[in-house]
């Protein structure tokens, strides 16, 4: 059933987000959209606990479903990306280190490397700051997304999305990475930033192209 095959899917990317310390203790979440249904991971999970049983099923609207543990708190933001972009299918949400330096400082990460700028579709802005598992936080999210692929929550963390789980954990860390590469590039008087056509030219090949091997 498929419906199973992601839920699987899902505890096995929380594992991935832990082994790659893109996450500590319980904070970030992860979701999966199936045509209506959002599987979600629930509050306070430890990712490396988890089970089937505990991930929630909500709808479009954010009605449990099915599930013995409330949602993940930042389910509105979640909710946000999926009716905004109807074409995504995985949200994942991170605190990892460089990255949420940057949204600590209010500085987005600029389109500087090419894998960056391919997978997000340039520069990784920050959305206006606002308290966490609040409408306005989900509002400011989407807004500063607009059809990029990945956002910084300012003083928070990171949001990626894709047209699959796989490719939105990809995002997530092809930005901690790029996060990493500038704040190193300041130290040598700052990273230069590629000019829009050549922007367009490299995401327009991952979309056509790159992407497509990435999924297999």
């Amino acid at each position: 059933m498929l419906l199973t095959k992601l839920k699987q899917e899902l505890l096995a990317a929380g594992k991935f987000l832990v082994a790659k310390n893109l996450v500590a203790g319980t904070w970030g979440n992860l979701s999966v959209r199936l045509n209506n249904q959002v599987i979600i991971t629930p509050s306070g999970s430890n990712y490396n606990l988890l089970t089937i049983e505990d991930l929630v099923v909500v709808d479009l609207k954010g009605q449990i479903l099915s599930g013995n543990r409330p949602p993940s708190s930042e389910l509105a933001c979640h909710l946000a990306v999926y009716n905004q972009h109807p074409q995504l299918q995985a949200v994942v949400h991170t605190h990892s280190l460089y990255a949420s330096a940057c949204a600590a400082a209010r500085r987005p990460i600029p389109a500087i490397i090419e894998d960056l700028i391919q997978i997000v579709g340039g520069d990784v802005a920050v959305a206006t700051y606002a308290l966490p598992g609040t409408a306005e936080l989900a509002n400011n999210l989407v807004t500063a997304l607009a059809d990029k692929s990945a956002v910084l929550l300012a003083n928070h963390g990171v949001v990626t999305c894709g047209i699959s789980l796989n490719e939105a954990l990809l995002a997530a860390e092809i930005v901690e990475k790029a996060a990493q590469i500038f704040i190193l590039a300041q130290q040598l008087g700052g990273g230069v930033i590629l000019p829009p056509e050549d922007i367009a030219i490299m995401r327009n090949f991952y979309l056509a192209k790159y992407r497509k091997l990435q999924e297999g």
